[in-house]
């Protein structure tokens, strides 16, 4: 069941499955697991990056929870509506069955210093780097932070976990995963983050036994 935790700008769908104590793999959903398009708006314009489904089925397998934390400035800026971003969702879940693979639950945060109204929020706690979405995966399903990972292509994807004080974070070179970021990503590792890199989603599997057994 999905529904807007504010009624305009923190949106979130949890599975029916709890998950307390466990080790979870958060993902940004744009550049991450799905191509990116810039504000995606539209189910038909979904296209998964080639390694999401077969590296999100497996952490399914292993039981290790997976968790979308994604910023959705589209849907603040007024490019497409949350209806839309319920189509998108959709599209994508359908896409990754296909693989066998799901996602155990979505948090979206479309609050953005250039948003419409009560969305003209520039620092909302829910929007990465902040740590809101982390912590209310956290409240809702009772994942162990301390002893989870988030893949991202952005630092901010990053900053989020190591704001919620996570174990560390894996930078993607897709979507927005240039230099520039990668650079900002790898000045976020701390002796208590730890900072990978990898080429894509793909790269997350060599964390499938660190989490599993967390």
């Amino acid at each position: 069941m999905s529904a807007l935790i504010d009624g305009v700008g923190c949106w979130a769908w949890t599975g029916p499955v709890r998950f307390d104590g466990r080790a979870a793999l958060f993902l940004d959903r744009d550049g991450v697991i799905v191509e990116e398009t810039d504000y995606l708006g539209r189910p038909q314009d979904v296209a998964l990056i080639p390694t999401a489904g077969e590296t999100i089925a497996a952490f399914n397998g292993a039981g290790v929870p997976v968790i979308v934390v994604t910023n959705q400035s589209g849907v603040g800026r007024g490019y497409f509506s949350w209806d839309d971003f319920e189509a998108v969702q959709a599209e994508i879940a359908a896409r990754l069955a296909t693989f066998g693979a799901h996602v155990d639950a979505v948090f979206a945060c479309a609050f953005h210093k250039k948003g419409l109204g009560d969305m003209a929020v520039a620092d909302h706690p829910w929007r990465k780097p902040g740590a809101g979405m982390l912590y209310e995966a956290h409240a809702r399903l009772g994942v162990a932070l301390e002893r989870s990972f988030i893949v991202g292509d952005k630092d901010s994807d990053l900053g989020a976990g190591r704001a919620a004080g996570l174990m560390g974070g894996l930078h993607v070179s897709t979507g927005h995963g240039d230099a520039t970021h990668r650079a900002e990503a790898l000045a976020l590792q701390t002796s208590a983050f730890e900072v990978r890199l990898g080429d894509d989603i793909g790269a997350a599997k060599v964390l499938l036994t660190r989490l599993a057994g967390a």
